[in-house]
Protein backbone atom coordinates (compact mmCIF):
# COMPACT_ATOMS: atom_id res chain seq x y z
CA UNK A 1 0.00 0.00 0.00
CA UNK A 2 1.35 3.07 -1.05
CA UNK A 3 2.03 5.90 2.08
CA UNK A 4 2.36 9.88 2.06
CA UNK A 5 4.31 11.78 4.33
CA UNK A 6 1.68 13.28 6.58
CA UNK A 7 1.75 15.42 9.64
CA UNK A 8 2.06 13.25 12.62
CA UNK A 9 0.87 14.12 16.44
CA UNK A 10 3.05 12.11 18.69
CA UNK A 11 -0.03 11.51 21.23
CA UNK A 12 -1.69 9.58 18.83
CA UNK A 13 1.00 7.07 17.81
CA UNK A 14 -0.57 4.58 20.13
CA UNK A 15 -0.72 1.16 17.84
CA UNK A 16 1.66 2.09 15.17
CA UNK A 17 5.12 0.20 15.68
CA UNK A 18 8.40 2.24 15.58
CA UNK A 19 10.69 0.82 13.63
CA UNK A 20 12.90 4.41 13.51
CA UNK A 21 17.01 3.56 14.51
CA UNK A 22 17.76 4.38 18.41
CA UNK A 23 20.62 6.28 19.33
CA UNK A 24 20.44 8.92 21.35
CA UNK A 25 17.38 9.69 23.88
CA UNK A 26 16.30 12.75 22.64
CA UNK A 27 15.18 11.84 19.74
CA UNK A 28 12.52 9.42 20.72
CA UNK A 29 9.23 9.26 20.87
CA UNK A 30 9.09 9.52 24.40
CA UNK A 31 11.51 12.95 24.82
CA UNK A 32 9.68 14.56 22.10
CA UNK A 33 6.33 13.71 23.73
CA UNK A 34 7.73 13.98 27.69
CA UNK A 35 8.47 18.15 25.81
CA UNK A 36 4.95 18.68 24.77
CA UNK A 37 2.63 17.03 27.28
CA UNK A 38 4.11 18.88 30.10
CA UNK A 39 3.80 21.72 28.28
CA UNK A 40 7.53 22.91 28.27
CA UNK A 41 7.32 22.71 24.32
CA UNK A 42 4.56 24.17 23.19
CA UNK A 43 2.39 27.34 21.86
CA UNK A 44 3.10 29.36 24.91
CA UNK A 45 6.66 28.89 24.90
CA UNK A 46 7.02 29.40 21.17
CA UNK A 47 7.65 25.63 20.47
CA UNK A 48 4.62 24.93 17.85
CA UNK A 49 4.88 21.35 16.77
CA UNK A 50 4.29 20.45 12.84
CA UNK A 51 5.88 16.81 12.71
CA UNK A 52 6.05 15.25 9.26
CA UNK A 53 5.88 11.35 9.17
CA UNK A 54 5.83 8.31 6.95
CA UNK A 55 3.54 5.44 8.15
CA UNK A 56 3.65 2.27 6.11
CA UNK A 57 1.56 -1.13 6.99
CA UNK A 58 1.00 0.43 10.55
CA UNK A 59 4.74 1.09 11.42
CA UNK A 60 6.36 4.54 11.76
CA UNK A 61 9.12 4.62 9.09
CA UNK A 62 9.90 8.16 8.82
CA UNK A 63 9.71 11.28 11.44
CA UNK A 64 11.22 14.81 10.91
CA UNK A 65 10.68 16.86 14.30
CA UNK A 66 9.95 19.75 13.09
CA UNK A 67 8.50 23.10 14.84
CA UNK A 68 6.80 26.94 13.89
CA UNK A 69 8.55 29.10 15.91
CA UNK A 70 7.75 32.82 16.32
CA UNK A 71 10.95 33.23 18.39
CA UNK A 72 14.63 31.70 18.39
CA UNK A 73 14.02 30.65 22.43
CA UNK A 74 15.71 27.69 23.45
CA UNK A 75 17.55 26.81 20.51
CA UNK A 76 21.59 27.96 21.50
CA UNK A 77 21.89 28.88 17.59
CA UNK A 78 21.57 32.28 17.22
CA UNK A 79 20.24 33.45 14.34
CA UNK A 80 19.22 36.92 15.47
CA UNK A 81 21.41 39.08 13.14
CA UNK A 82 19.64 37.44 10.54
CA UNK A 83 16.02 38.38 11.77
CA UNK A 84 17.08 41.88 12.27
CA UNK A 85 18.36 42.04 8.61
CA UNK A 86 15.44 40.54 6.83
CA UNK A 87 13.24 42.66 8.81
CA UNK A 88 15.13 45.88 8.47
CA UNK A 89 14.08 44.99 4.23
CA UNK A 90 11.08 44.67 4.91
CA UNK A 91 10.20 41.25 5.81
CA UNK A 92 9.13 39.03 8.24
CA UNK A 93 11.86 36.20 9.18
CA UNK A 94 8.99 34.52 11.71
CA UNK A 95 7.37 32.24 12.02
CA UNK A 96 10.29 29.96 10.56
CA UNK A 97 10.57 26.17 10.88
CA UNK A 98 12.90 24.27 12.90
CA UNK A 99 14.15 20.98 13.31
CA UNK A 100 15.76 20.39 16.70
CA UNK A 101 15.49 19.01 20.19
CA UNK A 102 13.47 21.58 22.50
CA UNK A 103 16.09 22.77 24.70
CA UNK A 104 18.33 20.20 24.22
CA UNK A 105 21.67 21.39 21.71
CA UNK A 106 22.60 17.82 21.43
CA UNK A 107 23.64 15.67 17.93
CA UNK A 108 21.42 13.69 16.79
CA UNK A 109 19.98 12.28 13.39
CA UNK A 110 17.57 14.95 13.03
CA UNK A 111 16.11 13.52 9.60
CA UNK A 112 14.73 10.01 11.32
CA UNK A 113 13.96 7.13 8.57
CA UNK A 114 14.94 3.60 8.26
CA UNK A 115 16.04 3.83 4.20
CA UNK A 116 17.39 7.26 2.76
CA UNK A 117 14.78 7.21 0.26
CA UNK A 118 12.74 8.09 3.58
CA UNK A 119 14.37 10.72 5.03
CA UNK A 120 15.06 12.86 1.29
CA UNK A 121 10.86 12.54 1.04
CA UNK A 122 11.17 14.12 4.49
CA UNK A 123 13.45 16.77 3.67
CA UNK A 124 11.48 17.75 0.06
CA UNK A 125 8.30 17.57 2.36
CA UNK A 126 9.47 19.73 4.60
CA UNK A 127 10.84 22.48 1.51
CA UNK A 128 7.71 22.19 -0.30
CA UNK A 129 5.72 23.43 3.29
CA UNK A 130 7.89 25.80 3.08
CA UNK A 131 6.82 27.35 -0.13
CA UNK A 132 3.17 26.31 0.32
CA UNK A 133 2.97 28.59 3.77
CA UNK A 134 5.62 31.19 2.22
CA UNK A 135 7.72 30.52 5.31
CA UNK A 136 11.17 32.63 5.10
CA UNK A 137 13.20 29.49 6.78
CA UNK A 138 13.59 26.12 7.38
CA UNK A 139 16.46 25.73 10.10
CA UNK A 140 17.95 22.07 11.39
CA UNK A 141 20.53 22.28 14.68
CA UNK A 142 23.14 20.15 15.93
CA UNK A 143 22.60 17.06 13.17
CA UNK A 144 25.25 14.49 13.50
CA UNK A 145 27.64 12.75 10.64
CA UNK A 146 24.73 10.24 9.57
CA UNK A 147 22.25 13.19 9.45
CA UNK A 148 24.90 15.91 7.42
CA UNK A 149 25.03 13.03 5.07
CA UNK A 150 21.72 12.92 4.14
CA UNK A 151 21.27 17.49 4.46
CA UNK A 152 24.21 17.89 2.08
CA UNK A 153 22.62 16.38 -0.60
CA UNK A 154 19.98 19.15 -0.17
CA UNK A 155 20.24 22.98 -1.36
CA UNK A 156 20.92 23.82 2.52
CA UNK A 157 23.37 26.20 4.32
CA UNK A 158 25.64 24.75 6.31
CA UNK A 159 26.46 26.82 9.61
CA UNK A 160 29.58 25.72 11.94
CA UNK A 161 30.12 26.11 15.44
CA UNK A 162 32.28 23.91 18.24
CA UNK A 163 31.33 22.12 21.34
CA UNK A 164 33.77 20.59 23.88
CA UNK A 165 33.97 16.62 24.41
CA UNK A 166 35.82 13.90 26.36
CA UNK A 167 37.05 10.83 24.90
CA UNK A 168 38.05 7.71 26.95
CA UNK A 169 41.15 6.24 25.45
CA UNK A 170 40.13 2.60 27.26
CA UNK A 171 41.61 4.98 30.54
CA UNK A 172 41.47 2.42 33.75
CA UNK A 173 40.79 4.86 36.30
CA UNK A 174 40.54 8.54 36.48
CA UNK A 175 44.41 8.54 37.63
CA UNK A 176 44.96 6.64 34.42
CA UNK A 177 43.06 9.45 32.70
CA UNK A 178 45.27 12.67 34.55
CA UNK A 179 48.33 10.67 33.15
CA UNK A 180 47.86 12.76 29.88
CA UNK A 181 48.26 15.97 31.52
CA UNK A 182 51.45 18.16 32.04
CA UNK A 183 52.57 18.19 35.92
CA UNK A 184 51.17 21.31 36.77
CA UNK A 185 47.40 20.51 35.52
CA UNK A 186 46.89 17.55 36.91
CA UNK A 187 47.93 19.03 40.38
CA UNK A 188 45.48 21.36 39.99
CA UNK A 189 42.46 19.39 39.37
CA UNK A 190 43.85 16.65 42.38
CA UNK A 191 43.35 19.59 44.23
CA UNK A 192 39.94 21.22 42.72
CA UNK A 193 38.64 17.36 43.42
CA UNK A 194 40.34 17.38 47.10
CA UNK A 195 38.58 20.81 47.82
CA UNK A 196 35.36 19.26 47.69
CA UNK A 197 36.39 16.07 49.47
CA UNK A 198 37.91 17.95 52.67
CA UNK A 199 34.64 19.52 53.38
CA UNK A 200 32.69 16.68 53.45
CA UNK A 201 31.07 17.02 49.83
CA UNK A 202 29.74 13.15 49.05
CA UNK A 203 28.26 11.97 45.75
CA UNK A 204 25.78 9.34 44.83
CA UNK A 205 24.64 8.26 41.20
CA UNK A 206 21.58 6.79 40.50
CA UNK A 207 20.96 4.96 37.10
CA UNK A 208 18.06 4.89 35.25
CA UNK A 209 16.74 1.93 37.28
CA UNK A 210 17.47 3.55 40.72
CA UNK A 211 15.73 7.31 39.65
CA UNK A 212 12.30 7.60 41.00
CA UNK A 213 10.11 10.42 41.40
CA UNK A 214 11.21 11.42 44.68
CA UNK A 215 14.55 12.11 43.37
CA UNK A 216 12.93 14.44 40.25
CA UNK A 217 11.57 16.22 43.10
CA UNK A 218 14.92 16.63 44.77
CA UNK A 219 16.32 17.42 41.59
CA UNK A 220 14.28 20.21 40.32
CA UNK A 221 14.79 22.87 42.39
CA UNK A 222 18.17 22.62 41.72
CA UNK A 223 17.81 23.14 38.12
CA UNK A 224 15.46 25.57 38.94
CA UNK A 225 18.02 27.44 41.04
CA UNK A 226 20.31 27.84 38.29
CA UNK A 227 17.80 30.05 36.03
CA UNK A 228 16.39 32.01 38.68
CA UNK A 229 20.22 33.16 39.30
CA UNK A 230 19.86 34.91 35.77
CA UNK A 231 16.80 36.08 36.65
CA UNK A 232 14.91 33.86 33.93
CA UNK A 233 12.15 30.97 33.98
CA UNK A 234 13.46 27.50 33.58
CA UNK A 235 12.85 26.21 30.45
CA UNK A 236 11.28 22.64 31.58
CA UNK A 237 8.09 22.26 34.04
CA UNK A 238 8.62 19.97 36.40
CA UNK A 239 6.30 17.89 34.58
CA UNK A 240 8.74 16.98 32.19
CA UNK A 241 10.99 14.99 34.43
CA UNK A 242 8.05 13.23 35.67
CA UNK A 243 7.15 11.93 31.97
CA UNK A 244 10.64 10.68 31.32
CA UNK A 245 10.51 8.51 34.53
CA UNK A 246 8.15 6.48 33.19
CA UNK A 247 10.56 5.87 30.42
CA UNK A 248 13.51 5.60 32.32
CA UNK A 249 14.49 2.39 31.12
CA UNK A 250 14.80 3.57 27.15
CA UNK A 251 15.87 7.32 27.98
CA UNK A 252 18.78 6.02 30.75
CA UNK A 253 18.90 9.29 32.98
CA UNK A 254 22.09 9.57 34.82
CA UNK A 255 21.30 11.91 38.38
CA UNK A 256 24.66 12.60 40.46
CA UNK A 257 23.72 14.01 43.72
CA UNK A 258 26.05 15.66 46.17
CA UNK A 259 25.81 15.38 49.49
CA UNK A 260 26.39 17.53 53.07
CA UNK A 261 26.04 16.21 56.24
CA UNK A 262 23.53 14.09 55.01
CA UNK A 263 21.21 16.25 52.86
CA UNK A 264 21.53 17.20 48.85
CA UNK A 265 23.03 20.55 48.27
CA UNK A 266 23.82 20.20 44.11
CA UNK A 267 22.67 17.60 41.26
CA UNK A 268 23.75 17.34 37.35
CA UNK A 269 21.53 15.14 34.89
CA UNK A 270 23.20 13.45 32.37
CA UNK A 271 21.44 10.75 29.46
CA UNK A 272 23.37 7.85 28.76
CA UNK A 273 23.77 7.29 24.81
CA UNK A 274 24.93 4.55 22.89
CA UNK A 275 28.25 5.38 23.14
CA UNK A 276 27.78 9.09 24.41
CA UNK A 277 27.05 10.60 27.70
CA UNK A 278 24.99 13.71 27.35
CA UNK A 279 25.44 16.38 30.04
CA UNK A 280 22.19 18.26 30.43
CA UNK A 281 21.46 20.14 33.31
CA UNK A 282 22.55 21.10 36.86
CA UNK A 283 21.93 23.33 40.03
CA UNK A 284 23.01 23.65 43.47
CA UNK A 285 21.12 25.79 46.13
CA UNK A 286 24.46 26.69 47.69
CA UNK A 287 27.70 27.67 46.62
CA UNK A 288 30.89 26.03 46.90
CA UNK A 289 33.70 26.19 45.09
CA UNK A 290 34.48 23.72 42.05
CA UNK A 291 31.50 22.17 43.19
CA UNK A 292 30.49 22.71 39.39
CA UNK A 293 33.46 21.10 38.20
CA UNK A 294 33.18 17.98 40.39
CA UNK A 295 29.83 17.73 39.75
CA UNK A 296 29.27 18.37 36.09
CA UNK A 297 32.68 17.11 34.70
CA UNK A 298 34.59 14.66 36.66
CA UNK A 299 31.80 13.06 38.20
CA UNK A 300 30.65 11.70 34.89
CA UNK A 301 34.80 11.22 33.33
CA UNK A 302 34.23 8.64 36.24
CA UNK A 303 30.92 7.35 35.26
CA UNK A 304 32.04 7.06 31.55
CA UNK A 305 35.82 5.09 32.67
CA UNK A 306 33.96 2.54 34.85
CA UNK A 307 31.42 2.05 32.48
CA UNK A 308 33.45 1.91 29.29
CA UNK A 309 31.56 5.07 27.44
CA UNK A 310 33.63 6.51 24.77
CA UNK A 311 32.29 10.44 24.68
CA UNK A 312 31.36 12.44 27.13
CA UNK A 313 29.37 15.67 25.80
CA UNK A 314 28.97 18.57 28.55
CA UNK A 315 26.82 20.94 26.36
CA UNK A 316 27.61 23.61 24.36
CA UNK A 317 30.29 26.23 24.34
CA UNK A 318 32.68 26.34 27.60
CA UNK A 319 36.72 27.14 27.31
CA UNK A 320 37.26 25.89 30.98
CA UNK A 321 36.45 22.22 29.48
CA UNK A 322 39.61 22.48 27.65
CA UNK A 323 42.23 22.83 31.07
CA UNK A 324 39.88 19.98 32.14
CA UNK A 325 40.24 17.43 29.87
CA UNK A 326 37.61 18.03 27.15
CA UNK A 327 38.54 18.40 23.13
CA UNK A 328 37.38 21.19 20.99
CA UNK A 329 35.41 19.24 17.83
CA UNK A 330 33.02 20.86 14.94
CA UNK A 331 29.58 20.67 14.97
CA UNK A 332 26.98 22.91 12.96
CA UNK A 333 23.79 23.88 11.35
CA UNK A 334 21.95 23.82 7.63
CA UNK A 335 20.04 26.27 7.15
CA UNK A 336 17.13 26.60 4.21
CA UNK A 337 15.72 29.93 2.83
CA UNK A 338 13.37 30.26 0.53
CA UNK A 339 14.40 33.51 -0.90
CA UNK A 340 17.64 33.58 -2.61
CA UNK A 341 18.26 36.88 -1.89
CA UNK A 342 18.57 36.04 1.98
CA UNK A 343 20.37 32.80 1.17
CA UNK A 344 23.16 34.64 -0.46
CA UNK A 345 23.36 37.06 1.97
CA UNK A 346 23.66 34.14 5.11
CA UNK A 347 26.32 31.81 2.80
CA UNK A 348 28.51 34.73 3.15
CA UNK A 349 27.76 35.45 6.87
CA UNK A 350 28.42 30.97 7.44
CA UNK A 351 31.82 31.20 5.22
CA UNK A 352 33.09 34.25 6.74
CA UNK A 353 32.49 32.99 9.96
CA UNK A 354 33.63 29.14 9.42
CA UNK A 355 36.98 30.77 8.93
CA UNK A 356 36.75 32.52 12.08
CA UNK A 357 35.75 28.81 13.98
CA UNK A 358 38.31 27.25 12.13
CA UNK A 359 40.79 29.34 13.31
CA UNK A 360 39.62 29.11 17.31
CA UNK A 361 39.57 25.44 17.01
CA UNK A 362 43.11 26.05 16.09
CA UNK A 363 43.80 28.24 19.04
CA UNK A 364 42.12 25.98 21.10
CA UNK A 365 44.13 22.90 20.18
CA UNK A 366 47.29 25.07 21.15
CA UNK A 367 45.93 25.64 24.35
CA UNK A 368 46.24 22.15 25.67
CA UNK A 369 47.02 20.88 29.34
CA UNK A 370 48.16 17.63 27.52
CA UNK A 371 51.68 16.60 28.23
CA UNK A 372 54.19 16.65 24.76
CA UNK A 373 53.14 12.99 24.17
CA UNK A 374 49.35 13.62 23.70
CA UNK A 375 48.07 15.31 21.07
CA UNK A 376 44.33 16.45 20.31
CA UNK A 377 43.24 14.86 17.17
Amino acid sequence: MQSTIQKIELGKLAGIKNTLPFHNPFESIEYLKAMEDSQSASEQSGWIPEHLGKIESGQLVGLLPLYKKFNSYGEFIFDHQWANALQRAGRNYYPKLLTAVPFTPCEGDRILGNTDTNKIELIDTCIDKLKTEQIESWHVLFPNNAGKRILEQKELIERFNYRFVWRNNKYATFTDFLSIFTSRQRATIRKERQSIEKIGITFRCKKADEVTLEDWDIFYPFYQQTYLERGQSPYLKRDFFYQINTSNQKLKPVIFFAYQDGMPIAASLCFEGRNTLYGRHWGALTKVKNLHFECCYYQGIDYCINNNIKFFDPGVQGEHKIRRGFQPQIDSSFHYFLHSDLSAAVKNFCDSEKRQIENYIEACKAYTPFNKDYRIE
